[in-house]
């Protein structure tokens, strides 16, 4: 068991420093490729190379690129507790993704790449709380949306936000069992001052 989860590590760790983006280091996730850093809460699950994998090897949908998932890049993924474990809240989690520009038609900024988002969001069961709006991390300008799903008596939010650079669509996904709780982990987002923009 421990020999093929090393295998896949390792696999992992090479297509992450490839994209100059990580690896997770403590709570500190730095991606200068797109000028950003990420705080993981404490005691979160870190699932970004199983995700990389599962992707390189099924092409399977990833939760944080929603429209295009064949062609995305895991950035980072993290979870309150693994996938799959059984608990009583919301399994809260931050899923960051890249994808080429090139691999779309029609989109031409942020807001358009959010369209199918939504559409997808609205085919699992969402509602849209808020539709596409411009949000600001620090000194820099990203576009969001947001959205609520009621889970039995647990209600789930998640907010999408997306900038375009470098040729590339990144998209944050955050899923939380409140508002407030979104709300606090979209602020762990940081941009570097004076990072490159499309």
């Amino acid at each position: 068991m421990a020999q093929p989860g090393l295998a896949q590590q390792s696999k992992s760790a090479s297509r992450v420093s490839a994209s100059r983006c990580g690896p997770l280091n403590g709570q500190a996730f730095k991606c200068p490729e797109f000028g950003f850093s990420y705080t993981v809460p404490f005691g979160w699950v870190d699932r970004t190379g199983d995700m990389q994998q599962d992707a390189a090897d099924e092409g399977s949908p990833q939760a944080g690129s929603m429209a295009s998932p064949a062609k995305s890049r895991t950035l980072l993924a993290v979870f309150e507790r693994p996938p799959g474990a059984s608990g009583e809240t919301i399994n809260s989690a931050v899923v960051i993704a890249a994808e080429s520009l090139k691999d779309y038609r029609g989109i031409k900024n942020a807001a358009d790449y959010l369209g199918p988002v939504t559409e997808l969001a609205q085919q699992r069961g969402f509602k849209v709380e808020n539709e596409p709006y411009e949000f600001s991390a620090g000194a820099r300008r990203l576009v969001r949306a947001d959205y609520s799903k009621q889970r039995g008596k647990l209600e789930m939010w998640q907010s999408t936000l997306v900038i375009m650079e470098k040729g590339e669509i990144v998209s944050f996904t955050i899923l939380g069992g409140s508002d407030e709780e979104v709300e606090n982990l979209v602020g762990e987002l940081k941009f570097t001052a004076g990072a490159t923009r499309k």
